[in-house]
């Protein structure tokens, strides 16, 4: 179908047609629902002029979410396949969502933000929206979840330190309680240690919402008898180097280190870091996937979860050295 035709279905002119699948302001209501629905019932996919191709991209602005790191990694992935697809992209704080009203676009992708204040997405606006690292409100339109499997992350790092030997394991999750998804990892850690017997006491599992109170959680831990430490989100990784070294703890002789994917920093570290790393690129991909499908939303799934991988370097002893004694 062409536009010329399903704006005579619709009873409007193509330019008006044009205009609803950009999101254009000064639509009526009833007329660019009335043009979505003809576009789902025939199948139509609009190409639009490179000027109405526009991506919004939403990021958060509280400092509790990590963004140093995950926003940071995931938003150079959108950034290298976003244009690639014919996208431009503008960025808006995820304070400021009233101005999505005046804006004219084509999709949406969020990173990092509250799913809550989109459960009405679909009825202020017909592009769709894509979460990344979060989950969908219940009941929301229009609104699609791309995200890692946060529990098979934390049991992939859980799994990499007791295969090497570590048989006390304190983790340290980047968020305060009840935001992000750091109770999500908190119950997916105690989980994985208890799977394999290893300790999961509360005093070994804990949040940080501030890089302060890492060195005074670390120093406890270390009191406990830690033999490795995991430490998701941020710059979590960077922080807990320091610690072990103000608390003349060898990496990995004395504790073995499991953090996130840093690229800035990771490799470079003394020792290398072991990191759980997420899919960057491809989920950049998908959320273009997303993005290009409408208005036809039932061509893509609404939730999308993706593995972690895990990168092995030297801040974790080999599986050769187990079982012997640090010297």
């Amino acid at each position: 179908m062409k536009l010329q035709e399903l704006a005579d279905l619709a009873g409007v002119s193509p330019a008006t047609v044009s205009r609803v699948f950009s999101h254009h302001p000064n639509v009526k209501r009833e007329v660019r629902d009335s043009v979505l629905a003809l576009a789902r019932k025939h199948r139509y996919h609009p190409r639009l002029p490179a000027r109405q191709r526009n991506v919004v991209l939403i990021l958060p602005r509280s400092e509790i979410y990590p963004i140093r790191n995950c926003l940071e990694m995931v938003m150079m992935a959108l950034t290298a396949v976003l244009p690639g697809r014919g996208f431009r992209i503008e960025v808006l704080p995820d304070d400021n969502l009233d101005r999505l009203e005046s804006l004219q676009f084509c999709g949406a992708v969020a990173i990092g933000a509250d799913p809550a204040a989109f459960k009405d997405w679909g009825v202020r606006f017909p592009p769709s929206l894509v979460l990344i690292d979060r989950e969908a409100a219940p009941g929301s339109r229009n609104v699609f979840s791309v995200h890692s499997d946060e529990k098979q992350g934390m049991d992939l790092a859980v799994g990499c330190l007791h295969e090497r030997g570590c048989g006390k394991i304190g983790c340290v999750i980047h968020g305060a309680p009840g935001t992000g998804n750091a109770d999500v990892r908190r119950a997916a850690v105690l989980d994985a240690l208890a799977r394999r017997g290893l300790p999961a006491a509360d005093s070994l599992v804990h949040l940080c919402g501030e890089d302060a109170e890492y060195l005074e959680v670390i120093g406890r831990m270390l009191k406990l008898g830690i033999d490795g430490l995991f430490c998701p989100g941020g710059s979590a990784g960077i922080i807990a180097a320091y610690a072990l070294s103000l608390f003349n703890k060898r990496v990995p002789d004395e504790v073995s280190l499991v953090a996130s994917e840093n690229k800035l920093y990771s490799r470079y570290a003394t020792p290398p870091q072991t990191t759980i790393t997420q899919d960057h690129i491809r989920l950049a991909e998908i959320a273009a996937d997303i993005i290009e499908a409408f208005p036809d939303a039932s061509r893509v799934p609404s939730r999308t979860v993706l593995p972690y991988s895990l990168i092995v370097r030297d801040s974790v002893r080999s599986e050769e050295s187990v079982g012997k004694v640090p010297g």
